[in-house]
């Protein structure tokens, strides 16, 4: 049987685990900070076989090499033409990597930073095809753009848009309340968006994590994934005339809600 679990690192990170609970190894994906990871397979007796690495920021590869020198995983793969130069595999969009049963396409994800990629299972796992997309798509948001453009970034996630509904989406933060304070702010006649903030904040209350969400509610909630939606259009026009921004593309209209929530 396949697990997947979130271990917290740092404030408001998440280091995914997935398991084979027959086997006992593990498949750790961005892990940023070591200690949590090692407690957690050695509390689980687990034995660390693949890394996966979607992005070179600190906050997702910080714990690697530590983790290597531990527990001498089998591999480490990162996307090629990274500033990060940990890995032992090198992946490009299209490629597959195999673990256990799985099968994970690795898709091109670039605009939070250039080298950025993601991982999507098409067979269910914990009941559903699973995403790990880093720091590209959030609850109720996206990935600032440090590296790359908002055309770079609207084509990723439009590439995770096309993605089956029932997707688990695992993103790496726990960034969903702040996401949703945005969210309402630009649309808050919006049902949908009131009763997820509702069930989030018990959870917080809870100490549970928001994710993972499902991709097909993000398609209906999710302002950087409704840059079509003429709803989200009209409120990125009204914030385009006050801010002097153009909003006669997609990719405009999803720049301006980047600028909105930049400056929230």
């Amino acid at each position: 049987m396949l697990t997947i679990t979130p271990i917290p690192a740092f404030s408001d990170n998440y280091i995914w685990c997935l398991a084979d609970t027959d086997s006992r190894k593990a498949l750790i994906v961005d892990p940023g900070q070591a200690k949590p990871v090692a407690d957690y397979l050695t509390r689980n007796q687990l034995a660390l076989d693949t890394i996966l690495v979607t992005h070179h920021h600190p906050d997702h590869t910080g714990g690697i090499a530590t983790l290597r020198d531990q527990f001498n995983p089998t591999r480490i793969v990162a996307p090629a033409n990274s500033p990060f130069t940990g890995g032992t595999d090198t992946v490009h969009p299209g490629d597959q990597v195999v673990w256990q049963s799985l099968t994970f396409q690795v898709l091109d994800t670039p605009g939070h930073t250039l080298d950025h990629i993601a991982f999507f299972c098409d067979t269910p796992v914990a009941g559903r095809p699973a995403l790990f997309c880093g720091d590209t798509l959030f609850a109720c948001g996206c990935g600032r753009l440090f590296e790359g453009t908002p055309g770079q970034m609207v084509e990723s996630l439009a590439s995770l848009r096309a993605l089956p509904d029932d997707t688990a989406v695992f993103c790496a933060h726990e960034y969903t309340l702040a996401n949703l304070r945005f969210a309402r702010s630009w649309l808050p006649d919006d049902p949908a968006l009131a009763a997820f903030e509702e069930h989030c904040q018990a959870l917080r209350d809870d100490d549970r994590p928001t994710v993972p969400v499902v991709l097909g509610d993000e398609k209906q909630r999710n302002p950087f994934l409704r840059w079509d939606d003429p709803i989200v259009i009209r409120a990125a026009e009204a914030y385009g005339r006050e801010h002097n921004l153009v909003t006669d593309s997609d990719s405009a209209v999803f720049a301006a809600v980047r600028h909105g929530k930049d400056n929230f």
